[in-house]
């Protein structure tokens, strides 16, 4: 799915803050504390996965409209093959 410039500033964000997670798991593990620093990583990746993968209530709307203009506006291409 094509993400416009608001998709990537969302992930932006979201990534800006998963970083010092990511980052203090990675120091654990180094500590040799290996449950809390997966435990960690495994959280910082789940912030980045759930804002790529999840859709939320403001999503909607703009699936809608691309749904809508996919159905009213056929290209020259959808004519020929039909």
């Amino acid at each position: 799915m094509a993400g416009g410039i608001l998709d990537t500033i969302g992930l932006l964000t979201v990534v800006v803050f998963a970083i010092p997670v990511a980052l203090f798991g990675a120091e654990h593990l180094l500590r040799g504390e290996f449950v809390a620093g997966v435990g960690f990583l495994a959280i910082a990746a789940g912030m980045v996965a759930i804002e790529q993968y999840l859709v939320t209530p403001t999503d909607l709307p703009s699936m809608a409209a691309e749904k809508t203009v996919g159905a009213v506006a056929k290209t020259d291409e959808d004519d020929d093959q039909d």
